[in-house]
């Protein structure tokens, strides 16, 4: 008897003094009702809080909400001490309010796909689920 494989776990994040969750909040409940385990932190998280849930919780992926502007620094940090605790097979993702031009920097410093507010949160979910079966453990 084959074990059934368990679902995607992804940990929903809220970084820095941004205190608008209405969106993390819709898409961590989007994520749960297609089938993965979802973690949500809550506001005011740090990078380091951050990457300490998600090796705790074991998470294949990492949900990053973002209207702050500061996605130049969040998302550098988070990726910085990913590498620093040996996590290559977790997903860093996210959304908000993120120009373009700064999406691309991101991507090249190892950040999945961004997602803009209005994205169809049936294909962020479709996303993860392809990213976490073609690259975890």
């Amino acid at each position: 008897m084959q074990a059934t494989p368990r679902p995607v776990r992804i940990l929903v994040a809220k970084v820095g003094l941004d205190g608008h969750d209405r969106g993390a909040k819709v898409i961590a409940t989007a994520l749960r009702d297609a089938g993965m385990e979802v973690i949500y932190t809550g506001l005011r998280q740090t990078p380091d809080m951050v990457v300490a849930t998600a090796l705790q919780e074991d998470v294949d992926a990492i949900g990053i909400s973002i209207l702050s502007g500061a996605h130049n620094t969040v998302f550098p940090k988070i990726i910085q001490l990913m590498k620093d605790k040996g996590i290559d097979d977790v997903l860093l993702t996210g959304g908000g309010i993120i120009p373009e031009e700064d999406i691309a920097h991101l991507q090249s410093l190892g950040v999945g796909k961004i997602f803009h507010p209005g994205t169809p949160t049936t294909g962020i979910a479709s996303y993860i689920n392809e990213w976490v079966a073609l690259h975890r453990r």
